[in-house]
């Protein structure tokens, strides 16, 4: 290649152009004097050239004028001795220049020594590709042509020839980086290495070297690793898991789980279980969004069984750290679980971008449902198993129940309970149950929970053939059904809001026109859009808010009174009388005012047909009543159906033309059969012990003498007094009350003056002249109106004045005698 020729350029000028023209030829003594002048300078060197810069003394300042005033001197006499470090100073290393200390660096800067390679330098690497190219390949032909054992088949001009074809964007290999390089010798050796450690910088600027050494692996160690690295990420199919995990290692600062359980020490075992159960949980609470890890470990203690990747052999765990772990997630969920229900997200939720924070949240909700729904599992396996750990087991299962109804899996809480229930048997597990459901009707505020466990009750109770204990229905009494729910002005559906009267928009337009009121004001079609999207926006504004919409509550308490009347009417048609037939007249006398009218006949008949099936014999009704004195269930069972029929027409059914005389006649009957019985003051036996302030069951007397209130009150007599029905009654309870004890005489006593009271034609049975009558009392007649009632008089309260033996009762027997109107 033939080199260009380069001009060589010119030197440059020490004056510009115009200066050259502008300023005169000077003569030569001015050139020679400014020459001395510049020799004088450079004689005299700088102060920071110079290697030390003199300290000023004391003799050098003017001793005449000082600047040191009194308080000044006064101060360096009496503190003079604090700045005495300043005579130990350096003098040289104060008095140094900068110039001498950037020459001592530089005589103390270590020397890196280049390392030497087979690479191009950086500097090679020019712009112009040609010069590059051309270094590079004469390197590669001098390596070229020191390789005696070249192949035959390439030479080395083809192979210059393939490497001049390479591009500077090409992906191919360029031939000097398949030269194998050269290794030190002793990292081909087998022999040890050491490694000097790194120095230390000093506080004064020093470098010390430490003298530390680190042995290095051989060749053959590493590779050894390496083949123990390969192994390691064997998929977990093939060589298992050997990695600890977050729920069983030894992580957070703790042992392994492995490691506590199985110390051969009892008590050093459940001393280490508490220390460590106790800090997971206060790590828990303090930071629950960030501790799902710490929710897994916390469960792993209460397995029966735990396994971990170190020790695959299963250690059994013990049952009293299985007991407090249990407890311990208890806790720890009541204090951590959120006040809404987490629902499962939809797909274009998550198809959506969110933030970072909200993806968290996400994440951490969905993580604790599948911890929460573990723990419930294990409670199940437990209460199922009917282990040691099942009473423990359903008390956690309850405390859910009313502490976090509102949460995720409460139907499975519930389903629990109620299958508790289904014994036929009574035990402390059942107080508890029951107490739960009680807990949950009274304090709920939507209606739904109370649906749920109505619907739960219905199907068990059904499948069980009605073979159930009747405590079981007494918690439907505590269902915040007659406190929400009044009396309807309608039968067929639920009170709602009066609605205003809504036009079509041509009509609604016309008005408007015409200056007619409407409460539809006209909207563009912006306005109606940014309307529609204010309702959704406040629809879910109320649902984050949790609020009860009424309506909706309303419709709820419909759902569930309507599956109760179909389990109470199920009970009362049963062919077979159960158990819980008194619970079921209880509870449709306590809601009989939310009965459909159109269920009222359909449920007489049903009432009557139970009155008569509790007699002992139907053939023969006069011996009817007192075969059955033995019996307090059956008249306590006939006290409830007479009851409800009553009360359902106190209500509603006050339009319907129904005769209850039947239902009369029957109370009249049963009041000598119930003089009989010796337990009649007494309450119902019951083996449910209750938490809440309930009213206590109500005895046989008290059941006769709310149904005789029933009977003759103004609302259900219409206003309208018959005095046969009135004397017929007060002849039968005072000839009953001989027999009862003092303090049921003094209420029949009392019931007796108020009829007096209300009918002044009872009066002439108070006295014992003669008088027209239409015939003999007939006592031993079941029916008031045939049973003559004015052919006799009240004799009977002689003998209460003066032979019984309590006070109150003679007493009020006088009174009684003198309530006449004269």
């Amino acid at each position: 290649m033939g080199t260009k020729s380069k001009k060589r350029a010119a030197a440059a000028p020490t004056h510009t152009s115009k200066k050259q023209k502008l300023q005169p030829s000077r003569p030569a003594k001015s050139v020679q004097t400014k020459n001395k002048s510049q020799e004088k300078v450079k004689g005299k060197a700088k102060a920071f050239e110079r290697e030390t810069i003199a300290i000023p003394t004391v003799d050098d300042a003017d001793t005449g004028d000082s600047d040191v005033s009194d308080a000044d001197a006064g101060l360096l006499q009496e503190f003079g001795d604090a700045v005495g470090f300043l005579r130990s100073l350096d003098r040289n290393a104060i008095a140094r220049s900068k110039a001498a200390t950037e020459r001592l660096h530089q005589l103390h800067k270590p020397i890196r020594k280049p390392r030497d390679d087979d690479l191009p330098s950086i500097a090679s690497d020019d712009d112009d590709a040609g010069d590059s190219s051309g270094s590079v390949v004469d390197e590669f032909d001098s390596s070229v042509s020191s390789d005696e054992n070249g192949s035959d088949e390439e030479g080395p001009e083809d192979e210059l020839q393939s490497f001049r074809g390479f591009g500077s964007d090409s992906d191919v290999e360029m031939p000097y980086e398949r030269i194998p390089r050269r290794r030190d010798a002793s990292v081909e050796s087998d022999a040890p290495r050491h490694i000097q450690g790194l120095p230390i910088k000093l506080s004064d600027g020093r470098i010390q070297v430490t003298g530390k050494t680190t042995r290095a692996p051989t060749l053959s160690e590493s590779e050894d690793s390496e083949d123990e690295d390969q192994t390691s990420n064997v998929p977990l199919g093939e060589a298992g898991k050997r990695v600890e995990d977050v729920a069983t290692g030894a992580r957070f600062g703790r042992p392994a789980v492995v490691d506590v359980v199985g110390n051969k020490s009892r008590a050093a075992r459940i001393h280490a279980a508490k220390e460590q159960i106790a800090s997971i949980c206060q790590e828990i609470i303090a930071d629950p969004e960030n501790s799902l890890g710490l929710l897994r470990r916390l469960h792993t203690f209460s397995l029966e069984k735990i396994t971990s990747p170190t020790h695959p052999e299963p250690v059994t765990n013990d049952i009293m750290i299985r007991k407090l772990t249990m407890l311990s997630q208890l806790a720890v969920f009541k204090d951590i679980i959120p006040g809404y229900r987490i629902r499962a997200l939809t797909e274009k939720e998550k198809a959506e971008k969110v933030s970072q924070i909200v993806a968290h949240t996400r994440e951490w909700e969905q993580g604790l449902l599948v911890v929460y729904q573990t723990y419930l599992r294990a409670l199940q396996d437990s209460l199922k198993a009917k282990d040691e750990l099942s009473d423990i087991a359903l008390k956690c299962i309850c405390t859910l129940a009313t502490g976090v109804t509102h949460f995720n899996f409460r139907v499975n809480l519930m389903s629990c309970i109620v299958a508790r229930l289904s014994k036929r048997s009574w035990d402390e597990s059942s107080d508890l149950c029951l107490n739960t459901v009680i807990s949950i009707f009274r304090n709920d505020l939507t209606g739904v929970p109370s649906l749920e466990i109505v619907q739960l009750l219905n199907k068990m109770i059904k499948e069980r053939h009605f073979k159930v204990h009747p405590e079981v229905l007494t918690c439907l009494l505590h269902l915040r059904l007659k406190s929400e729910l009044v009396v309807r002005a309608s039968d067929t559906k639920v009170d709602r809001a009066e609605k205003l009267k809504k036009y079509s928009q041509g009509k609604a337009a016309s008005r408007r026109s015409k200056g007619k009121p409407t409460d539809q004001p006209h909207l563009s079609k912006k306005a109606k859009k940014a309307f529609k999207e204010r309702k959704e926006i406040e629809k879910e504004v109320r649902e984050a808010e949790a609020e009860v919409d009424k309506e909706e509550r309303a419709g709820t308490h419909t759902e569930t009174l309507k599956l109760l009347f179909v389990l109470y009417f199920r009970i009362l048609k049963n062919s077979h009388p159960t158990p819980l037939l008194p619970a079921a007249l209880r509870g449709i006398s306590k809601f009989a005012h939310l009965v459909n009218v159109d269920f009222f006949k359909d449920l007489m008949q049903v009432l009557r047909g139970l009155i008569v099936r509790e007699s002992t014999d139907e053939d023969d009704p006069e011996s009817l009543d007192w075969n059955i004195a033995g019996n307090a269930a059956d008249v306590l069972n006939r006290l409830f159906c007479i009851v409800t029929a009553f009360e359902l027409l106190s209500g509603q059914g006050e339009a319907l033309n129904i005769d209850l005389s039947d239902f009369v006649n029957h109370l009249y009957a049963i009041i000598l059969p119930i003089s009989l019985l010796p337990q009649i003051d007494d309450p119902p036996p019951t083996k449910f012990t209750s938490k809440f302030r309930i009213s206590k069951p109500e005895s046989i007397a008290d059941m006769l003498f709310r149904a005789l209130n029933v009977v003759f009150s103004p609302r259900t007599s219409g206003g309208t007094v018959i005095p046969w029905r009135s004397a017929a009654f007060a002849k039968r309870m005072l000839i009953a009350s001989i027999n009862w004890p003092p303090n049921i005489t003094l209420r029949a006593l009392e019931f007796i003056e108020a009829l007096v009271a209300k009918d002044p034609k009872l009066e002439a049975l108070l006295s014992t002249e003669d008088r027209s009558a239409d015939g003999v009392y007939l006592p031993q007649i079941d029916d008031p109106q045939l049973s003559r009632p004015f052919g006799t008089s009240f004799f009977e309260l002689l003998l209460l004045q003066q032979h019984h033996y309590d006070s109150g009762v003679r007493e009020a027997a006088q009174r009684l005698s003198r309530c006449t109107n004269s």
